[in-house]
């Protein structure tokens, strides 16, 4: 598997034990670093496809770092693993793009599947803090749900299973347009905006209402 990999945590057991573990599959880390100022270089010097990213480092912190890529048009797949729960932290990286956001007590757990998504455009999240943000929220069921027609609830729970147009046109035997066209009603009644993960988050974040 020839995806390229740069990995950037100050923990250095940390660093070495996602090292270990993505050689171990086959993926190919072309860069690690322990501070965020080097992580930002190697990213710029290389361009990989993923950037694995410690939120708190020395210098440049991952959503720095993050801010930096999508203001520079740098294509670099952002995937941030933290200790820290804050939803402040979590609400920042979502404005980023970012197409992960792990905890680092299930970081090897959950690591390849998350570079899986991201290779594919969907975005992952920890299921631990999903379950937090969740209960910290208690949030009810959005309203902006209701404005939805049935069809469109439907799309929206199998967007939130993190499938894919084609995958819902076969599931629902319909033209792949035709998804097209509901994402993108969905979309205006959400009032999202057209960044591609936007949606995905979206779902993901409320499956449970769908």
């Amino acid at each position: 598997m020839n995806i390229s990999i740069v990995i950037a945590d100050d923990h250095p057991l940390m660093l070495r034990g996602l090292t270990d573990f993505l050689t171990s599959k086959n993926f190919n880390i072309i860069g690690s670093a322990q501070d965020g100022n080097t992580a930002y270089s190697l990213i710029v010097k290389y361009k990989p496809d993923i950037a694995i990213l410690d939120i708190r480092m020395p210098h440049k912190t991952g959503l720095e770092i993050a801010e930096a890529c999508k203001k520079n048009n740098l294509k670099t797949k952002i995937i941030l693993i933290t200790f820290d729960k804050e939803e402040e932290l979590f609400d920042q990286a979502m404005e980023l793009d970012i197409y992960g956001y792990i905890l680092k007590e299930f970081a090897v757990e959950e690591i390849e599947i998350c570079i899986n998504n991201a290779l594919q455009n969907k975005p992952y999240f920890s299921k631990e803090l999903s379950a937090h943000l969740k209960t910290n929220n208690m949030s009810n069921k959005p309203d902006c749900l209701d404005l939805l027609t049935k069809s469109e609830l439907k799309i929206l729970k199998l967007i939130s299973e993190n499938k894919t147009s084609q995958d819902i046109a076969d599931e629902l035997c319909i033209s792949i347009k035709t998804v097209h066209k509901h994402r993108s009603h969905i979309v205006a009644k959400l009032k999202l905006d057209n960044k591609p993960t936007s949606l995905s988050i979206w779902a993901s974040l409320n499956k449970d209402f769908l």
